[in-house]
């Protein structure tokens, strides 16, 4: 297991990161002001939900997409999106403080997702479509290698992007009714997501605020 040397970061509040936006307000561009100040307010309203996992879940994935949305071409995907989103993220990252939350933070969560059926969407696939033929243990076991590969290699944008994927999956029943809020059956992916968005998401925004002129591309939703 490849781990940093540096000690696992505390993530910054969204009182503590909202106060840093307003201190360097003026030197932070306007749409990259936008996104993190509907960001941050999203991630307070998640730490103000802290005994519900569920709406924890929700509300922070709605602080990172405030954060990495932005225009794209038609054939770019969310996925695509969020990808891209991860790789400037890492290159922005020069301590390496994403890597050490994945690394020494959510090693057992990381494994848990990724070895959770229930979070992979060509599973569901084939269950949608009584496919008995589909190929979606073999693609599984395939992602469970190559994510236990990108851990051995310490590839944080890697890492980033299976968990995310798996994420992404769990983003889609909640929001989209597919699951029972407090359910039983899916407590653990639930809880697990929530607490690394909890950790990820204002390590994210603390990221943005200190390199505010990185590509962040166009918001979707300019303020008129």
């Amino acid at each position: 297991m490849s781990t940093a040397t540096a000690p696992s970061p505390e993530a910054p509040g969204a009182d503590a990161l909202h106060a840093r936006l307003r201190r360097d307000g003026e030197r932070v561009p306007e749409p990259t002001r936008v996104r993190l100040h509907r960001a941050i307010s999203w991630l307070r309203r998640a730490e103000q939900g802290a005994s519900d996992d569920d709406a924890r879940f929700i509300f922070l994935w709605v602080a990172f997409n405030a954060a990495y949305a932005r225009e794209v071409a038609p054939e770019e995907t969310e996925r695509t999106r969020f990808s891209g989103f991860f790789d400037l993220l890492v290159q922005l990252d020069t301590e390496r403080r994403l890597h050490a939350l994945l690394f020494q933070q959510f090693t057992g969560p990381i494994r848990t997702l990724v070895d959770n059926r229930f979070v992979f969407e060509p599973f569901w696939k084939a269950l949608r479509e009584h496919d008995a033929h589909s190929d979606w243990e073999q693609r599984f076991a395939n992602g469970r290698k190559a994510a236990l590969a990108a851990v051995m290699a310490g590839d944080t944008a890697k890492v980033l992007g299976i968990v995310f994927d798996r994420l992404y999956v769990l983003r889609n029943q909640l929001l989209h009714g597919g699951a029972t809020w407090n359910s039983g059956v899916n407590r653990a992916q639930v809880a697990d997501g929530a607490r690394i968005l909890a950790a990820l998401v204002p390590a994210t925004l603390a990221l943005m605020l200190e390199h505010p002129d990185a590509p962040y591309g166009d918001i979707m939703y300019p303020v008129l």
